[in-house]
Order: structure tokens, then C-alpha cells, then sequence
């Protein structure tokens, strides 16, 4: 990789960080160094597995969202993916979209585009056949790079990506889907190890992207 480009954390690395799809356990103006690189990567397959705080959902407080995301585009990478929104699977973790082409949106938190709060996208990197899916391209993301979000009803929310991490699949802070503070979008997608018999990848990579200014 080029200097400057964003690396996810090696199998053999713990690290738990605040990171875009989620700015994780810091504030996201205070993003973590960018973690070393990894070896040769597992088989690009599986699905993230973003887990909300109390894994239900909210059934009162979710807030109203006036301009739902159609569509996430990341220019510098190739990502163009229609965006759905999505709710939490009966074992309490974000549903993921089964089509790889698609991202989904946790509609119980923010959406993107709103001045507070962490706006969560999620989606696989490929699928059962081995088709490689739109946020295989989150690993190829820098630092610096333009992702926009096309919305219904509304003008696009431009961000710019700040950090990138790796956190084990069972460890992403609660701040990954907090509904205040300073407002960010986070983009989740499954991350080495690849370990088969344990159901896939084990960890998260988690974007993290801040408003851009003018």
C-alpha cells in the first residue's frame, strides 16, 4: 500500500478503538493512529455483525429521520451501493443485507446527513458464491477519502473518511450507534481472521467518516 493509505489490524492484533462506523470509544475528532497492516488476506467472506447496545430494538425513542440514505458512494474506492433501510436480527445484532451489492442502514439511530450522532452502515463483502460485495471496497479506503450518501428528499451528505480500524466482532464500543454528540458516519463490514468453523470472520472493520466542510 501507498503511503498515507489506511491499514486494517492484523489476525493476530486486539485492538479496540473508536473508528468510523462507529468513532468509536473517543470523540471522532481525536481518530486513532492507523492500526499496521495485515498478511494475506482470508477468503474475502462473511458478514459484519454490528451489535447495538441493549441488542433490541427501540421500540418509543427512535428518532424521526426525515431524509432516509438511498444510496453511499466512496469515489476513491469504486463503492457504489444502493442502501436499505434494516432493523436488529433476533439474536440482537444489525441485520446485514443479503445481497452484497446492498448497504443497510440501522434506522433506529441516526441517519446520515443529520447534525448529531453516529449514522451506521453496514453490509457483507461478498456472498455465499464467492461474489465479492460493494464494501469489499471499505478495505481499500484512505484517509482524506470523499464518501457521499445520497438521500431521499434532500441534498447529498458529503463526509470524509478520518479513521479505520479492526475491533474483535463481540467488542464494538456502544458508542458505535450513540445518538448524540458530534455527528459522523460509520460504515461496518467483516474482517480477518476468517475462521471457518466459527462461523466466518471474527472481526469488524469500522469506517469512520466526519462531515466535509464547504
Amino acid at each position: 500500500m501507498s503511503e498515507g493509505r489506511l491499514r486494517p489490524v492484523g489476525p493476530a492484533v486486539t485492538v479496540v478503538v473508536l473508528a468510523a462506523v462507529l468513532g468509536l470509544s473517543g470523540a471522532p475528532s481525536d481518530p486513532a493512529p492507523a492500526p499496521p497492516g495485515f498478511g494475506p488476506a482470508a477468503p474475502v467472506r462473511g458478514a459484519a455483525a454490528a451489535r447495538p447496545p441493549d441488542g433490541t430494538e427501540p421500540r418509543a425513542e427512535a428518532p424521526r429521520q426525515d431524509a432516509p440514505p438511498r444510496r453511499v458512494l466512496a469515489p476513491g474506492t469504486g463503492l457504489d451501493a444502493r442502501v436499505e433501510p434494516v432493523g436488529v436480527t433476533a439474536r440482537g445484532a444489525v441485520t446485514v443485507p443479503e445481497d452484497p451489492s446492498v448497504a443497510g442502514w440501522y434506522r433506529f439511530g441516526p441517519a446520515p446527513g443529520t447534525d448529531r450522532g453516529s449514522a451506521v452502515l453496514v453490509g457483507h463483502v461478498d456472498d455465499d458464491t464467492g461474489s465479492v460485495g460493494e464494501f469489499a471496497a471499505l478495505y481499500e479506503v484512505r484517509r482524506g477519502d470523499r464518501v457521499e450518501v445520497r438521500r431521499a428528499g434532500a441534498e447529498p451528505a458529503v463526509y470524509r473518511v478520518v479513521s479505520r480500524a479492526t475491533v474483535p466482532k463481540d467488542d464494538l464500543p456502544a458508542s458505535v450507534f450513540r445518538r448524540t454528540g458530534a455527528p459522523v458516519l460509520t460504515l461496518v463490514t467483516c474482517a480477518p481472521p476468517f475462521v471457518p468453523e466459527r462461523g466466518g470472520y471474527l472481526a469488524n472493520l469500522v469506517v469512520t467518516a466526519e462531515p466535509a466542510g464547504p
